[in-house]
């Protein structure tokens, strides 16, 4: 599934994540603060989730509930696949050596990633 969520679509989503369902007085709410949106905003948003197939509702007795339609691990696994392409002409090396050269991987990254090649079948030599 090849989802592309606008960062404000990452907001909402990661709200709906955290705490599903949600109605749209119950996300407004907890959006305001961070965002300043108004209740006609996130209806908006929700329906453009909803036309991507990010977002689906059920009718409730009082309200629409929301819950997410596709989970953050594979919005993720899309976003990064998508920037990957973008950025780097979809090569993970490229994106690496990059990381490398500029010394933006920490000792806690490379173990992580360390561990994730282990995990993975490859050499961490």
């Amino acid at each position: 599934m090849k989802i592309n969520l606008s960062d404000s679509e990452w907001k909402l989503m990661n709200c709906l994540w955290s705490r599903s369902p949600g109605t749209i007085t119950e996300l407004t709410a907890a959006l305001k603060a961070d965002t300043g949106w108004s209740k006609n905003t996130v209806i908006t948003m929700l329906s453009r989730l909803e036309a991507k197939g990010a977002v689906r509702h059920e009718e409730g007795a009082r309200a629409k509930h929301y819950f997410p339609a596709v989970s953050r691990r594979d919005a993720a696994r899309a976003e990064t696949e998508s920037f990957l392409g973008k950025v780097y002409g979809g090569s993970l090396g490229l994106m690496m050596s990059a990381m490398v050269e500029s010394r933006q991987l920490t000792e806690a990254d490379i173990a992580e990633l360390s561990a994730i090649l282990e995990q993975a079948g490859g050499e961490t030599t």
